[in-house]
């Protein structure tokens, strides 16, 4: 059997206010866990009525939106927009350079949108890509369903369980899982020998991992590099437990980070703020954009240019899901 990667550290993501309204609990990109290649940060938000993340600057790096509860609206600078609604996963390449605004659909009962957003580094020769995006809807995800249903795994990005995901997703190698226990269930997960991972917990305190460390609600466990699997179990005395597990390829590079601008060096940087200020190399359109959706997002603008009719979205869901059904008849 492969060796158990042991934890090494363990952080409780405290709430802090971020954004316009918003909060988050911040567990990657805090003193005590400032870069775990990589991963620059880790938010865990809630963003609810108005409040959310107006317009704002990224470049040499990537980020991954999975919204949770909710529905949240995204635009950029390119002319790129839409909507990510509960189950959505947005991998967003900043590159050289991106402008773009994440602002909250209100809900009918007044909860927030919640979620998770991911940074993560960007190879150097990769920098100054230029910027894309791929939307995971939630119907592309693969689930694994074991142990009468007590045992429930979106295999996200990578490999889980006999099932692989969707390729193409990100540039930097990231593999993306998300975990729902029932009281008296188990797990095994096959790790990457070359991938730093972490596990953070979303809800439940009763999960158990490697025989020995408990893991709570809000806690990121990150894991050290002597092992090639972990494991856990939610005892039947425990609650239900809901988690990811997330791992991405190691880069051996420096990391100089300001805020949204990610390079490896200090004139990497400056370059960045530069660029940003005078709106050239990778930031032009800055100079001609005009957000649509920084103070707030209409029922006209989700049904027009934010293309997020909800009739429109379970078509496109069937159409998909008959597709690939068609398909898996063929090859049988």
């Amino acid at each position: 059997m492969p060796a158990l990667r042991t934890v090494k550290n363990i952080i409780h993501a405290l709430e802090k206010a971020e954004g316009v309204g918003a909060h988050v609990r911040r567990s990657i990109g805090v003193r005590a866990a400032r870069n775990f290649t990589p991963f620059l940060m880790l938010d865990h938000f809630a963003s609810g009525g108005p409040g959310g993340f107006p317009q704002h600057p990224h470049s040499g790096q990537e980020t991954i939106t999975y919204i949770m509860k909710g529905a949240m609206a995204h635009e950029d600078f390119t002319g790129s927009k839409g909507i990510l609604y509960s189950g959505d996963l947005q991998f967003m390449t900043a590159g050289k350079g991106v402008v773009h605004s994440e602002m909250p659909i209100p809900n009918e009962d007044g909860s927030p949108t919640v979620g998770l957003q991911l940074w993560v580094d960007l190879p150097e020769h990769l920098k100054d890509v230029e910027p894309r995006y791929r939307d995971l809807r939630a119907w592309e995800i693969p689930e694994v369903v074991q142990q009468d249903g007590r045992l429930r795994i979106k295999v996200i990005s990578g490999k889980g369980y006999g099932i692989e995901s969707i390729k193409e997703l990100a540039y930097t190698p990231v593999n993306y899982y998300h975990y729902q226990m029932k009281p008296g269930s188990h797990f095994r997960q096959e790790l990457q020998n070359d991938f730093n991972y972490f596990l953070y917990v979303l809800k439940g305190n009763s999960l158990v991992l490697n025989n020995d460390t408990q893991a709570k609600q809000h806690h990121n466990l990150f894991f050290d590099v002597d092992g090639d699997a972990v494991e856990g179990v939610n005892p039947e005395s425990g609650e239900d437990v809901e988690f990811v597990i997330i791992g991405g390829q190691k880069l051996d590079q420096e990391i100089v980070q300001n805020g949204p601008f990610v390079a490896t060096s200090k004139d990497g940087i400056k370059k960045a703020f530069v660029d940003y200020q005078y709106a050239q190399n990778g930031f032009e359109n800055l100079r001609s954009w005009k957000s649509l959706i920084s103070n707030g997002v209409s029922e006209e603008m989700i049904q027009g240019p934010l293309d997020g009719n909800l009739e429109k979205r379970e078509q496109t869901k069937n159409a998909y899901l008959a597709k690939h059904k068609n398909h898996e008849n063929d090859e049988l």
